[in-house]
């Protein structure tokens, strides 16, 4: 087989094998992707032998810190002339003019990409001196020239609104006692939504958005801001989304902030969500799983490689359940890593990484570190793309124990959702371990819920549910609401789950890519116990209600019941 130049300089270095070789042209056949890039993926060479062979190849030297120009103000300077910093950000590179002037230095991810000869050609820059970078250099680099740019059109505004702020002690008073309710009441998160002559407070309990305050739009302006200087965020930026956090303390208690704001019609919507630092430690049993599926979990997240998938809707309590697995298998023997976006439970004995896209760290990038790192188990806070996906399935194939969760209706769906992706039938059954989706419904008030009578429909439960129902002592209530529940009849959430341990049989008809009908029925079939089933389950058992249960399921063929 012939070998290209930079394959051939990885060989003659004696950097990779033409077994590595071989290996990595099999991965690229199935994903796609640069040679290069995948050989450092599965461990065949390092990112400092590549980028030599790269410098060897390309003819190019490799860009040292010390080379930078020192002040920030003249890089952006000699950058913009040449295009907007938006442009050299989005290419990933940065140039400046050599000390003679009469040429400009480019450090780039991709020195032969056209769009980079095309700006310098219209720019009539002739004399061009491309350098390669460790990644991590560069990214740092072009962060840093962002981050000027963005500190240098806000500096007079943000000064400004900073002195108001300081001063304007009302809203410093609203914003705290707007904390301390929502503390006290329990609420995740915050939202602050403006209309056209008011802005309203609204706080999410237990999954329901419910009303707070609504205040007069004049005092909108100085809320808004003050909570984007709380979380680091540019209070003079109002036209483009921003994502921020922070660390307060509030009714005694110490809570990670995770501010977002959106601009609307109106003004813009922040979303505070509420991360408490001293978390009760979380433990499989106490999720409310069925005896029966927890025995299973425990079986599935015991194994020494493979994948493990949660699905659900944002905010179902997909990251609560992985990190519970993890505890659970926690036992100083297996090195566990995961990478999430955002980090919600800081555990001891785990490495925690936080994806930071806006630098180029994104999931796939920190997985591709991760190997490298010798883990045992990882885990992934969410599949989003088929670069992610692929390294998730080849880390499970080669020994790893993976993690993850991805956004399907129900848990067959994460079959389909990682076949449309592009994930290989034959590789995805090789890996997968279980799939289970999960909600989070609302429990009854201990203090007011009272008896109620069966509901109409149960005839339609599965032969398994049905058994498990029989087994019960039913306990049917309905809500009814008080001071202590503030009048909504619930309090506290409680997990509705429905698990699926892959079988010969289901790993089977993956890879033959049956249909998802096709793979529903060989689960049922298998003895799986759906989300409404499991829902009805706990609402016999009086921790919920079946109008709870079809509120947050929802299904036409069974209908509410008091």
């Amino acid at each position: 087989m012939r070998v290209g130049g930079l394959e051939r300089i990885l060989i003659d270095q004696g950097a990779v094998t033409q077994v590595d070789l071989d290996r990595a042209r099999d991965v690229q056949r199935v994903y796609g992707g640069q040679l290069g890039e995948i050989l450092i993926r599965i461990g065949a060479v390092g990112e400092e032998e590549v980028l030599r062979a790269r410098c060897c190849h390309l003819g190019l030297d490799l860009f040292e810190p010390e080379m930078v120009p020192p002040d920030l103000a003249s890089l952006a300077q000699a950058m913009e002339p040449l295009a907007p910093i938006d442009w050299w950000v989005r290419q990933h590179a940065v140039a400046w003019r050599d000390s003679g002037g009469s040429g400009v230095i480019c450090v780039a991810r991709d020195p032969t990409s056209p769009d980079l000869q095309e700006a310098f050609e219209a720019a009539g820059v002739e004399d061009v001196t491309f350098l390669l970078a460790h990644g991590k250099d560069l990214d740092l680099l072009v962060q840093a020239v962002k981050d000027y740019k963005r500190g240098e059109e806000a500096t007079d505004e943000q000064g400004r609104l900073a002195r108001e702020l300081t001063e304007d002690a009302p809203t410093i008073e609203f914003i705290n006692k707007v904390m301390s309710q929502a503390v006290f009441l329990g609420a995740s998160d915050i939202h602050i939504e403006p209309s056209e002559r008011t802005f309203s407070v609204r706080f999410r309990i237990d999954g329901v958005l419910i009303e707070h305050t609504t205040q007069t739009l004049e005092r909108y302006n100085s809320v808004v801001s003050r909570v984007k200087l709380m979380s680091g965020l540019d209070i003079a930026e109002r036209r483009l989304p921003q994502d921020g956090r922070q660390t307060v303390r509030t009714a005694g208690k110490t809570f990670d902030l995770r501010v977002s704001t959106l601009p609307g019609v109106f003004g813009e919507s922040v979303v505070i969500r509420l991360l408490a630092k001293q978390q009760e430690a979380l433990s499989l049993t106490k999720l409310g799983f069925l005896p029966e599926a927890l025995d299973q979990l425990k079986t599935i997240a015991h194994q020494p490689n493979g994948i493990f998938l949660v699905t659900g809707p944002t905010g179902s309590g997909k990251s609560t359940t992985l990190h519970a697995a993890l505890a659970e298998i926690k036992d100083g023997k297996r090195k566990i890593i995961t990478v999430e976006d955002p980090v919600e439970y800081n555990t001891e004995g785990i490495v925690q990484v936080q994806v930071k896209s806006e630098i180029g760290l994104t999931f796939a990038k920190t997985l591709r570190s991760i190997l490298r790192q010798d883990p045992d188990v990882i885990m992934i806070g969410e599949i989003r793309d088929r670069e992610t996906a692929e390294i998730a399935i080849q880390s499970a194939l080669t020994g790893h124990m993976v993690f993850s969760t991805l956004h399907t209706n129900n848990a067959i769906g994460a079959v389909t959702r990682l076949l449309n992706m592009g994930v290989e039938p034959f590789l995805l059954s090789a890996a997968l371990q279980g799939m289970m989706a999960q909600r989070l419904v609302r429990r009854l008030c201990q203090v007011c819920s009272r008896p109620a009578e069966a509901p109409d429909g149960l005839g339609t439960l599965s032969p398994r549910a049905k058994a498990l129902l029989a087994e019960r002592e039913v306990n049917w209530r309905a809500a009814v609401g008080c001071k202590s529940c503030g009048g909504t009849g619930y309090r506290g959430r409680r997990g509705v789950f429905e698990l699926i341990r892959v079988t010969r049989t289901l790993r089977d008809a993956i890879t033959n890519s049956a249909s998802e009908s096709e793979l529903l029925e060989i689960a049922r079939a298998d003895g799986m116990i759906d989300l409404l089933e499991d829902g009805l389950l706990k609402a016999a058992e009086g921790i919920t209600t079946v109008d709870e249960v079809l509120r947050v399921i929802g299904d036409a063929s069974m209908p509410a019941s008091g």
